[in-house]
């Protein structure tokens, strides 16, 4: 479609504390998402939640591994050098783990009101 070979490696240099701070944000809110949706609803909540997120957040949103290493294959604006990976895959390892904490405390919350 856009006349670009399949596979080829990523030039895009991602980098840096805003970047990083970026995608911890965009993960995080991708695990609330998930914890927080009912299960009917959820592949069209989380489709709405990246496609926002790819607009307000630095990062572009990658807010998974998986894709920050598919994106490695792709030199357009979306992509991402494979140096640049690493501190990606770390910042929504920390993204996660607050997602995750914030379920928990909305969980508690909810549990003391009753």
């Amino acid at each position: 479609m856009f006349e670009l070979p399949v596979l080829q490696w990523s030039t895009k240099i991602r980098t840096g504390n805003g970047q990083w701070v970026a995608e911890g944000v965009a993960t995080a809110g991708l695990v609330l998402v998930i914890l927080r949706t009912a299960s009917g609803k959820a592949a069209s909540v989380i489709a709405f939640y990246i496609g926002a997120a790819y607009c307000f957040t630095a990062s572009t949103s990658f807010a998974n591994p998986a894709a920050a290493f598919g994106r490695m294959l792709s030199d357009t604006f979306a992509g991402i050098a494979p140096e640049c990976v690493p501190a990606f895959v770390v910042a929504q390892g920390v993204g996660a783990a607050l997602g995750v904490g914030m379920d928990w405390m909305l969980k508690a919350e909810s549990r003391k009101r009753v």
